[in-house]
Formats: C-alpha cells, structure tokens, sequence
C-alpha cells in the first residue's frame, strides 16, 4: 500500500468552504488475458502521423527555442535524488518577457528507457515531495529501473516560484476563524476576509498570480520533456494531475508516448459540478466507512447504519456550535475538523484510524483530527509549513474555473449539496467567494478534451473514489480518441501503488512494455 501522504484536496482560502479535489480480488496478479489489445510506440519512438497534420514529435515551437535548448545540469540533493531548476517564460504568449524558474528532481534508473514525469495532485501538490519522500515510494523497483522518474513542483507550487499569501502565523490565524455562511452578516463578513486575502496574495505574489493555470503548466512539462531528453512524454499524473495530462495531450498530441491518468477529472465539468459530485462522493464513502465501522468489533457508533450516520452529523453539529481545543491551545473550528475527517476517507486503510480519531474526539479529544488537518495544511510540529498547497490550490483553481458567487446562486447551490450530500454537503458550499476578488479573472472554462492523434492514454478510475468519482475516469476516457479505461473496484483515491497487484500490472505493462490494456479491463 502506498504511504501516507498529503491529500490531494487542500483548505480553500480562509476555511471558508472545504474544497476536495485500488475487479480482481485483492492481490490477484494476473489480467485478462483479453486485456493485451495493442502495443504502443516505445517511449522514444514517433507516434504514426494523424490524418490532419500535426508537428513532428519532439519539435520546438517557434519564439521558444532558447528555452528548449537550456542546459539541464543535474546535481545530488540527498537521498538517492538529483535536483535541477530549468527557466520557462512566465507568460507563454509573450516568451522574450519575465521568466520563472521551475524546480525538478529525479531518481535515476539502472535500465533507462528513458524519463518518466509524475505529479501527485492538488492543485498544490509537489512532485518534489512524491519522489522524494515517497516511502514505501508508490513506484516499484522495475518501473524505477527502467526509468529516471522525474518529479516537479508545477509553476506557482512549492520551490517553483510559488504562490505567496499568508505566512505561518497568518495562516494559523485563519485556520482559527469561523463564519456561519448561512446568514447575511456571517456571508458579509466572509466575503470581506475572502478580499483581504485575495489582496495579499496579489501584493505578495504579483504578476505571476494570473499565470499559474493548468494550460501553462502543461507547456511547462513540454519544455521538461525536451531537456530530458524524450521526444515524447512518458507520464503518470493522480487527480489534478490528471488535468495536466490532459491538457498536455491536448495541446502536443504529437509528443505524447505513455501517458497514464489515475483518478481522472472530467474537463466537462464547472466548478459547481465537481463540487457536487465531490459532495456526492464522500456521502457514499463515508456511509462505506460507516457501514464497516458498525459491523467492527470497535466502533465508537453504534445501531443500524442511518443511527451511526446521525451520531457523526451530531458531532458536526456538536463542534460546529463548540469548536475543541486542541493541547497545543488551538481551537478546531468546523472546517479544519472537516479537512481533517476526510483525510482518512482517501484511503479505506486508514479507516480504523478514522475510527480512533472520532473515538477520541467523542471523548473531548481532537488531537487526532487536528494531526489530520495540519497533514492537509502541510503544517510542520514546529509550527512551520511544508510548502504553499492551500494558496496554490485557490490560485489555480480560481483561474482555471469561472465561478459564480451571486449570493442567490450560491444560496440555491448551497440547498443542493445538502440535499445531496446531508452529511458534508453545506461545508462544501460557498466555495465561489474565495475567487471573487481575485485580481486576475479565470482564463480556463470547461470543454471536452479529445488529444486527437494522440498515442493511446491510459485512465484508470476506482469506483469507490469520494475525491474524483469514477464517474469522471469514465467520461474522460469516453472523451479522449485514444484512451483505455481500466477500472479498479475498490475504496479510496486513486488506484496505482495502493490497490492490488491487477493494477500494477495494467499500469507498468503499458509504462514498461508498451501494453494497451484492453478498454474496459476491471480488476
């Protein structure tokens, strides 16, 4: 099982509103012997040309070539791994203005078949920390033999010109506040917060604030691929960095070798709709969990299944009125106890540590959730934090999705999640007023993305996944010309490196080999 680490969703700005973005039996090895359908080119060969004409595959597009031809100087950074930092232009539109320096890392392989770029997710994830710190590392011994798996931290994230807004102490500051969103005075003085915190991130961060979207990362990976050295992109992506894959095949069909997207987003959708079918998501998961605890020998729950999902509203209701406090002194308002409970809701390992957690907190004990919400936050003991993942992520997403925050759509919007989603569903809403302020207006919108004549693209989707549901994996692949869906059924967030020996191989077989799966393969 793959290691804990940071989920993929992180706070939204100011807790105002919780935004969330492994069948074969369990340790089944072997696939369909239907699954093999095709091989694809090798990591380094030209895909066949489409029928429209594309670029020849590892070409350099015109106004660009300085920065495809930059030297990659690798140097030892501890552990086992190398770092390097490359520049790109800050705004693709106009590359002979301001640069950004972008930070990678990379462990070699022994049989190298060339690079192989991974992202972990977020918006606001590193890629730095997934190489790294990765242990057990959710990449095994022959995918990282035969590769240099190459992390980084996209554009606006981590060590790569980041995002900056609050420091440590601010931002524990803001993780103490709480808004009741449901009157007009608690909605006002959201919103007002809400601005202020746009206005230092605009203050702080400059320029580079309307320049962090998806579509520029993507371009970004494109220079990466060519200083590595592969004519075509070789790929893993989990979650929003699915996203990235994405749009990268959309934008260089022609250079992409093998792609694999775990735990797809539907490009389809708008904010409000990924918001809903998150809401939707952790409803079925957390009554998955429920249903489990309850036939345990130790739940702190007890009844049938809709008694044990009244208990834990109870609690919501409870520390919403009373926040806790943990033994350092912090209080746990009703948003940081929510991005700490749907931590283990990412991985059905950790449901017995949900279990202990709420055990305690029934207890007057909120340590553990609190441990929790600072993994989410990427607060360090010391008080410090790892990284800027809760600005990246509304920076990101307050580009890449228009958003309506007109207080009678959201009010409406608000009635929805908790008809849908009665356990979660209200903290989800409101989400919209974190980007209404924002000094730079969204430049991405949602729409199909096809990557015609692209080399095929592996999805693989979980059809327990509260964070990105399956439903998502499936429309994407339904979308893509060339993709395969492979299914893994089964709980948690993404399915590569934490599922079952069924999906490894799926995946690898294709990474290492060059296997199609079969459309449709389930494990």
């Amino acid at each position: 099982m793959r290691a804990f680490r940071r989920p993929i969703s992180l706070i939204a700005a100011l807790g105002a509103s919780v935004l969330l973005l492994s069948a074969c039996t369990v340790g089944a090895p072997a696939q369909p012997t239907s699954s093999v359908t095709q091989q694809a080119p090798a990591p380094t060969s030209t895909a066949e040309a489409p029928a429209t004409a594309l670029p020849e595959p590892g070409g350099i597009p015109a106004g660009l070539e300085k920065f495809y031809s930059q030297e990659l100087k690798w140097s030892k950074c501890g552990g086992g791994v190398e770092c390097a930092e490359i520049s790109v232009p800050l705004d693709y539109s106009k590359p002979e203005g301001e640069t950004i320096t972008l930070a990678m890392n990379k462990r070699a392989g022994k049989n190298v078949q060339g690079s192989l770029l991974v992202n972990p997710g977020g918006p606001g994830g590193s890629g730095l920390e997934l190489v790294r710190n990765g242990v057990p590392s959710p990449f095994s011994l022959e995918l990282q033999r035969n590769f240099d798996i190459v992390g980084f931290d996209p554009r606006g994230v981590g060590s790569s010109s980041p995002v900056v807004c609050e420091n440590a102490a601010e931002q524990d500051a803001s993780r103490q506040k709480q808004f009741d969103s449901s009157t007009d005075a608690g909605l006002a003085v959201m919103r007002k917060e809400s601005a202020g915190y746009a206005a230092l991130c605009a203050e702080r961060t400059g320029e580079r604030l309307g320049l962090v979207d998806t579509k520029s990362v993507a371009r970004d990976m494109d220079v990466m691929r060519a200083l590595v050295g592969d004519k075509q992109l070789n790929y893993l992506g989990f979650s929003y960095g699915t996203s990235i894959g994405a749009n990268y095949a959309e934008l260089f069909p022609q250079n992409v070798g093998r792609l694999v997207l775990d735990g797809a987003i539907d490009p389809k959708l708008s904010n409000d709709e990924i918001t809903m079918g998150q809401a939707v998501g952790f409803e079925g998961e957390i009554r998955s969990y429920m249903q489990n605890c309850l036939d345990s020998l130790d739940c702190p729950f007890t009844g049938e299944l809709e008694d044990g999902m009244t208990q834990l509203r109870d609690i919501f209701a409870q520390v919403e009125k009373t926040p806790l406090v943990a033994d350092d002194g912090r209080k746990v308002p009703i948003i940081d106890f929510i991005n700490g409970f749907i931590v283990p809701l990412y991985n059905d390992s950790m449901w017995p540590a949900l279990s202990e957690a709420l055990r305690n907190v029934i207890a007057g004990d909120v340590n553990d959730i609190l441990f929790f919400a600072d993994a989410t936050a990427g607060r360090e003991n010391n008080g410090t934090y790892d990284g800027n993942g809760p600005a990246a992520f509304t920076a990101i997403n307050c580009l890449d999705y228009p958003m309506d925050a007109d207080v009678t759509a959201m009010r409406a919007n608000a009635q929805e999640l908790t008809e849908a989603a009665p356990t979660l569903g209200k903290y989800l809403a409101y989400g919209a007023v974190g980007c209404e302020d924002w000094k730079f207006p969204p430049t991405g919108k949602p729409g199909e993305i096809k990557a015609s004549g692209a080399a095929p693209i592996v999805v693989v989707g979980t059809t327990g996944d509260p964070a990105t549901p399956y439903e998502w994996s499936q429309a994407l692949a339904e979308q893509l010309d060339s993709a395969s869906l492979v299914t893994f059924e089964g709980h948690g967030h993404t399915a590569y490196g934490r599922s079952n020996e069924c999906i490894s191989d799926a995946v690898e077989s294709y990474l290492i080999n060059g296997i199609v799966p079969a459309n449709g393969v389930t494990c």
